[in-house]
């Protein structure tokens, strides 16, 4: 309420019974309790305060010597220095056409910094528009970046010349790029391209971008000039981040599932899904932006739900390679993934999945009952509901038995178990608690595997969290967080492009000795980010790696000193070894 033209006696009233200002506020409730004498929960709801935090005002106030009721607030400054004292240069600078970035550079120059997104506000401010696109000639002189050639296979040259790449550990792909074929794999899908760039050379620049651990499409052009990088690629130059940004929305689910069904029909005889068992798992790959079109999923990295694409997942147990991926999924459609799963395993092998495990919000129970129907082993949690933890508090200590995992690096290797058996959606499922396997609160495994000992269950389960430590190393080396669109058709084609890249390490790794259950990440670290040496002769590419400490095991594998006849090289054979040096080295 403001001073002005009298006011009659009920807007006075209500100026007293709903004070709007947070001292006004504080004030009347403390005064309804200690000189009215009203209950404090009636107080509290009445003046919108938990009981609990009127409890606290009620306290600070006892112990407060001079409460600061009608006393006015020191209002803080209302302008920002650094913008009042950079005025007058950022408007004589727009008036010289200067962009934001330009003005930004200029007054950090001249000791006055302030960032690109503050001089906008400022402009913004003074009424001064965006300036137009302008041409190269029509900016002040500075340095800039240079200007790529454009990919063309066209232009690609096999002549003789030596360069240094630092793309190196990339070409110690191209063996097992050959061998599956992935030449056909781009041809069987009909994966999109031009005379420019055809599909097979698409699809090797942008299985480069997981490979090499770039975290996002525009990150490409810190190596765009790299020539071992469009070597590997087959083109004269790399494709820039717009090609590469724009290539998966031409792209649609069915393309990236028999794109997907194509790798396991060429990977048949590698051995790379065994098949026995398989860790599956949603994952929410996070929108930054406003669009209306994405869905709020949970995002467990943040602990809340945010606009993002979600993602079913699927890895191979035997070896931890993801062998199936789905981005194109709908609220209300997550219970019905498992199932198409299973219809695109059958189509590719000929069989039904053999044992599956998974969370607890992955299907629903009449889920988990057909796949009893379809005789498919599976192991999943069940969820903690209070009913599930009072019968198991009220279970006497003489029920549970103790058994030992043998898993020797395990700190909890002797669980308790309590099991059971239960009906749920018409059928008749095994149940199992248990206590003390490093978690503070039990956990209830639900299964249809009636003779399997309960040793061999619960460890089973304790090797699903591969699959969470594998996506955690997905989301950190192959970016899975990083792909922020609101198409989720991209993200699809880039989850495909995750299987694809997830099982050419595998298969790198298991060449390498000590290497066969690491990670993505360190094999990247120890034996692909690696510069090389790249000679061109008329016989041969020579990739001569640069001497660093774990090059041994690399020298130690079946590819080095070996000729691969390249297809996309016209057949010119690739042959890998050892940098030694120039003969003549100077002593320093």
């Amino acid at each position: 309420m403001t001073l002005g033209a009298p006011k009659d006696i009920s807007q006075l009233r209500h100026f007293f019974l709903e004070p709007r200002q947070p001292k006004h506020r504080q004030y009347e409730a403390l005064r309804a309790y200690i000189v009215e004498g009203r209950p404090p929960k009636e107080v509290a709801r009445t003046f919108g305060y938990s009981l609990n935090s009127f409890h606290v005002l009620c306290h600070h106030f006892r112990r407060e010597t001079d409460p600061p009721f009608f006393i006015s607030p020191r209002r803080g400054p209302q302008a920002q220095p650094k913008k009042s004292a950079a005025l007058d240069l950022i408007v004589q600078l727009r008036k010289q056409n200067y962009s934001v970035y330009e003005i930004s550079h200029t007054l950090k120059e001249r000791g006055r910094p302030l960032s690109a997104t503050g001089v906008r506000e400022v402009l913004k401010a003074e009424g001064f528009a965006p300036l137009p696109r302008r041409l190269d000639e029509e900016r002040p002189n500075q340095p800039r970046p240079t200007v790529e050639p454009v990919a063309d296979v066209r232009e690609f040259s096999l002549t003789p010349r030596t360069f240094t790449t630092r793309c190196g550990g990339l070409f110690l792909f191209v063996s097992d790029l050959v061998r599956l074929g992935v030449e056909k794999l781009a041809q069987a899908t009909r994966l999109p391209g031009s005379k420019m760039i055809p599909a097979t050379h698409a699809l090797r620049a942008c299985l480069a971008l997981k490979l090499w651990s770039i975290e996002r499409k525009s990150h490409v052009m810190a190596l765009v000039a790299d020539e071992g990088l469009a070597l590997f690629a087959g083109l004269n130059a790399f494709p820039k981040k717009s090609y590469l940004s724009e290539y998966s929305s031409r792209i649609d689910h069915r393309k990236t599932t028999r794109f997907l069904a194509v790798w396991h029909e060429r990977t048949h005889g590698a051995k790379l899904f065994p098949g026995e068992s398989f860790n599956l798992d949603f994952h929410s790959v996070p929108h930054y932006g406003e669009n209306p079109v994405i869905e709020r999923h949970y995002v467990s990295a943040r602990s809340r739900r945010q606009p993002s694409v979600l993602v079913f997942l699927a890895q191979d147990a035997g070896t931890h390679v993801f062998c199936y991926s789905n981005a194109d999924l709908r609220k209300g459609e997550e219970a019905e993934e498992i199932f198409q799963f299973i219809s695109f395993w059958k189509r590719s092998h000929g069989e039904l999945p053999r044992h599956l495990v998974f969370d607890s919000k992955l299907t629903t129970y009449e889920g988990l009952a057909r796949l009893d129907k379809m005789n498919i082993a599976f192991i999943t949690l069940r969820r903690r509901s209070p009913t599930l933890l009072k019968q198991i508090a009220l279970l006497p200590r003489s029920a549970w038995r103790q058994i030992e995992l043998d898993v020797p690096s395990r700190k909890y290797r002797t669980p308790r178990i309590y099991e059971q058996t239960i009906q749920l959606a018409g059928r008749r499922f095994r149940q199992m608690y248990v206590q003390d396997l490093g978690h503070e609160d039990p956990t209830i495994l639900l299964t249809n595997q009636r003779h399997a000992t309960a040793k061999a269950m619960v460890t089973r389960y304790a090797q699903r969290m591969l699959i969470e430590n594998a996506l955690s190393d997905a989301v950190r080396f192959f970016h899975i967080d990083a792909l922020s669109s609101a198409v989720g058709l991209k993200v699809d084609f880039d989850m495909a492009l995750l299987v694809i890249a997830s099982g050419l390490y595998r298969l790198v790794a298991q060449r390498m000795r000590g290497y066969g259950d690491a990670q993505a990440r360190q094999i990247f670290r120890d034996l692909i980010d690696m510069p090389a040496d790249v000679s061109l002769t008329e016989k041969e590419v020579i990739i001569s790696f640069h001497r660093r400490a774990h090059l041994p095991i690399i020298l130690a594998s079946d590819l080095m000193e070996r000729r691969i006849a390249v297809p996309w090289w016209n057949g010119l054979p690739l042959r890998l070894t050892s940098y030694n040096g120039p003969r003549n080295r100077p002593v320093t």
